[in-house]
């Protein structure tokens, strides 16, 4: 170990993708990591509780930006219309990143528990998304029917902007999907 380096955090994320995509999630461990980021493993562990969350890191600032585009919404809007601002704005966080969302992505499909613990978070969004529909005073069904339909559109949309050769703007796959549930009628 050599002297301090800046953005640890950063560093551990990258050598946690790089080395996850090289050997596997499984085979991939939190020393490793730290290894590979030139710092120590307690180091490691002070930043995240364990090698998971490296990769669902960012689900809570999504979550705040999706919340507050909620809240930011324009009045008139329909609480489906509000809900889907909030993805379009989650969503946002990662349209620098997409080459790091690709892996990331990757990894996830391939590990059920990884794949299960997406799902929680998705699902911990949509709670979050209901709750700022509720602060906007949508009444229940309405808030959770407009939350969980919002949280499946960014899913849809976030599959379709991932694994596109040239995929437009993670707000165009947003809206694609949208018109896609809209005309379910």
């Amino acid at each position: 170990m050599g002297r301090w380096k800046p953005d640890a955090r950063g560093r551990m994320i990258r050598a946690a993708m790089e080395l996850f995509a090289e050997h596997g999630f499984e085979q991939t461990t939190a020393g490793d990591i730290a290894e590979r980021a030139d710092v120590t493993e307690r180091t490691f562990f002070r930043h995240f509780t364990d090698k998971r969350e490296v990769l669902f890191d960012g689900s809570r600032t999504m979550e705040r930006t999706a919340y507050d585009a909620i809240q930011g919404a324009p009045a008139e809007f329909s609480p489906l219309d509000a809900a889907l601002a909030g993805m379009v704005a989650g969503g946002g966080l990662l349209e620098d990143r997409r080459d790091h969302a690709v892996r990331r992505s990757r990894i996830i499909a391939a590990n059920p528990s990884l794949l299960e613990r997406e799902l929680l978070k998705l699902a911990a969004m949509g709670d979050a998304t209901a709750e700022a529909l509720r602060t906007r005073g949508v009444a229940d069904p309405t808030a959770s029917l407009a939350a969980h339909s919002a949280v499946t559109v960014f899913r849809v949309a976030f599959a379709h902007w991932v694994s596109a050769e040239e995929p437009p703007g993670f707000a165009a796959c947003v809206a694609e999907a949208a018109a896609a549930l809209r005309a379910l009628k």
